[in-house]
């Protein structure tokens, strides 16, 4: 029997703040029936027949991504931080499938309203007050800094909330239905678009006792918050890894050029190839399943609490109320998984493989997990990892 092991007092820690108030996400909350009703609500917004609706999304921003790429960069021959350049891709790619909206990352070429920077102290600050996070409620989410808050006073405020909070006023602005007039009407049918955000609003629509406003933004913010860096981690993965092994680089573009030339994909100016596309390159999805493997987006522990009966793990026996986890950085190189070269990158293994192997690979914690709580923050790096991938890799690799 599968026992149920509640999350720790490291999850709210994560919860972002709005006029005051914390804004439990379906990662951060702790309150299992309120992650049922959230993950209800916005269920089909992550379906797979939903991310289809968001690839024109993707494509614009993949296309901006790679013209600025060349205009700022390949064509000047400079130095290029693509780490960086991948995250803020990722945000512009976040704000697209979110509101049909870029953020202006790469448009700009600038971190925009200091998104990143605040980003990476906010998970600086996370990481390790999570593992006393009593110490949050004197710090960043003490009494007088949620109250000034709510009178719209925090010098550590998230630009992302504010960007998210315009986005959901002005869209509601659009579907109000009290103006007759033609230009609303126009209005009113361009705010029903196929995005995120659009969903979020068929989710109030439909489940408005549960779902409201506030919910709606909670998601819009956790989509930034979680959905851009797991991305933008991914993504320099991969680059990596191809970049330290030329042999592996090579025999990808081989790949790529074959299927090009017998017709498997397209070959567009842009270089971008669709989902279907991109699956129908096995070497492509090794590289991508291998880089992920050894350096997965998340190396925290993503905590549980022993239920009060205690447990057995690993032959031991562990009390209740313990709080345990597994690193994934560990668990990803286990001999008996992934072969004795599990330390090695070697993309080789997943094409090897016979069904029952890679499915033990492949189904193994933490490497490709499910779940709605996970789903806003990876799925969305599985859709972009192979197409960007494969638009950039041959043209942009000098850039390193």
């Amino acid at each position: 029997m599968r026992l149920r092991s509640p999350k720790s007092d490291f999850y709210p820690v994560q919860q972002a703040l709005a006029k005051g108030v914390r804004l439990p996400s379906l990662f951060s909350t702790t309150d299992e029936q309120y992650h049922a009703q959230l993950r209800r609500s916005v269920h089909s917004a992550f379906s797979m027949s939903a991310l289809v609706q968001y690839e024109p999304s993707v494509d614009a921003a993949t296309a901006k991504f790679l013209d600025q790429t060349e205009s700022l960069f390949s064509s000047k021959h400079a130095v290029c931080n693509f780490a960086e350049w991948l995250q803020w891709y990722a945000f512009d790619v976040i704000g697209e499938i979110t509101y049909s909206k870029r953020h202006g990352f790469i448009d700009d070429g600038e971190d925009v309203d200091g998104m990143v920077k605040y980003l990476g102290k906010l998970f600086s600050y996370v990481a390790p007050i999570g593992q006393l996070p009593i110490l949050d409620i004197f710090l960043l989410k003490n009494p007088i800094l949620r109250l000034l808050d709510r009178f719209g006073i925090n010098p550590f405020a998230f630009a992302v909330v504010k960007f998210a909070r315009a986005q959901i006023k002005e869209r509601l602005l659009q579907l109000d239905n009290t103006n007759p007039s033609s230009k609303a009407s126009d209005e009113k049918s361009a705010a029903r678009r196929t995005d995120l955000l659009g969903m979020f609003l068929k989710a109030k629509e439909a489940r408005p006792d549960f779902f409201h406003e506030g919910r709606v933004l909670v998601m819009a913010v956790s989509m930034a918050f979680a959905g851009s860096e797991t991305t933008a981690i991914s993504l320099a993965a991969v680059f990596y890894y191809m970049i330290k092994n030329p042999k592996c680089h090579r025999r990808l573009l081989v790949e790529i050029d074959a299927a090009v030339q017998s017709g498997l994909i397209k070959d567009t100016s842009t270089g971008v190839v669709s989902w279907t596309e991109s699956q129908k390159l096995p070497y492509l999805d090794a590289c991508i399943k291998e880089a992920l493997r050894l350096h997965p987006a998340i190396g925290l522990l993503l905590e549980r609490v022993v239920p009060p009966q205690g447990a057995d793990i690993c032959g031991q026996r562990i009390p209740g109320g313990t709080i345990v986890g597994c690193n994934a950085w560990v668990i990803h190189r286990r001999a008996e998984v992934f072969g004795e070269d599990a330390d090695a990158y070697r993309p080789e293994r997943w094409l090897e493989a016979n069904k029952e192997k890679r499915k033990l690979m492949e189904d193994f914690p933490r490497l490709f997990q499910s779940g709605m709580e996970i789903a806003q923050r990876m799925v969305r790096s599985a859709a972009e990892l192979p197409r960007q991938v494969q638009a950039s890799v041959e043209d942009y690799l000098a850039i390193f």
